[in-house]
């Protein structure tokens, strides 16, 4: 005999192991996309190939070419010889929205 807890424990469990494994194939699925990107160089070719690209957007591109630091390259202190550059970053802020019943923003 099955109890209805036991019975709420099974459907419980399986309900989530249900919503994990669609969220690991959707992620699975963001990798696949982004490993089998296209791989581009950045020339003259570059502005022109996003120009007649749909929304002006390419989606998933690997980038390769030389970059130049705006002003100086970083330098590691662990390595010898290592430098690198910061990607332009782009900060977005939301709205906040005060919510009276849990008095939060």
């Amino acid at each position: 005999p099955i109890t209805p807890g036991e019975l709420l424990c099974l459907g419980s469990s399986l309900a989530f192991s249900g919503l994990f494994y669609y969220l690991y194939r959707k992620k699975a699925r963001a990798v696949a996309r982004i490993q089998e990107a296209p791989k581009l160089q950045v020339d003259d070719d570059l502005p022109v190939l996003v120009s007649a690209a749909d929304g002006r957007c390419l989606p998933y591109v690997a980038l390769e070419g030389i970059v130049l630091p705006a002003k100086a390259a970083l330098t590691s202190h662990y390595h010898e010889g290592l430098q690198g550059v910061i990607q332009k970053l782009l900060l977005k802020e939301h709205r906040l929205i005060w919510n009276s019943l849990a008095r939060t923003w």
